[in-house]
């Protein structure tokens, strides 16, 4: 299966306030988002986080990623230092990608966009940065954790949640 998430800020205390995620310390903040992560994501599953993964001070990018169950790939996000995107821990990092998966076309970057590649013929833009805080377009979502109960979330729940303001469900292109 494959999974989307972003914005984990692992060890970074800005988002305990700025956020208000509901924990008292990082070491709390951490262990949940690592527990989340692994009660949704299987050893096998894919997933793609939309950046922002850590703090520099973090401690080491490929020490966290040996934690996380999953083959990961990074899109490279505002806080994402090259101690993150150098890790050994990624199968892939890059700024921006498309990809086709059960029929759907893919936009993915940590950034929401206005417009996107092949927006009118109902390709979906998936990203993070906002956390939970900008209003969708139809067919746009926000993948990060702020969003989506602290947890990486599945294209299918993604393509089949009613948004409030968007359309019901997406169509396939298949």
């Amino acid at each position: 299966m494959i999974y989307f998430t972003g914005d984990t800020h692992f060890g970074d205390r800005r988002v305990l306030s700025l956020d208000r995620r509901p924990f008292s310390s990082m070491a709390e903040h951490d262990a949940a988002l690592i527990r989340n992560w692994n009660e949704t994501v299987g050893r096998v599953d894919e997933v793609w986080h939309l950046g922002d993964v850590m703090s520099a001070r973090a401690g080491d990018c490929t020490e966290l990623l040996a934690q996380l169950n999953g083959r990961k790939h990074l899109i490279v996000g505002n806080n994402d230092t090259q101690a993150t995107t150098a890790s050994k821990g990624w199968d892939s990092v890059h700024h921006y990608v498309e990809l086709r998966e059960d029929g759907y076309h893919l936009i993915l970057c940590h950034y929401a966009f206005r417009t996107w590649n092949q927006m009118g013929k109902k390709s979906i833009n998936l990203h993070g940065h906002s956390h939970g805080r900008l209003k969708p377009l139809p067919r746009q979502f926000d993948v990060g954790v702020d969003a989506q109960e602290l947890r990486p979330v599945s294209l299918d729940e993604i393509v089949h949640r009613k948004e409030v303001g968007a359309s019901t469900e997406i169509i396939s292109e298949a």
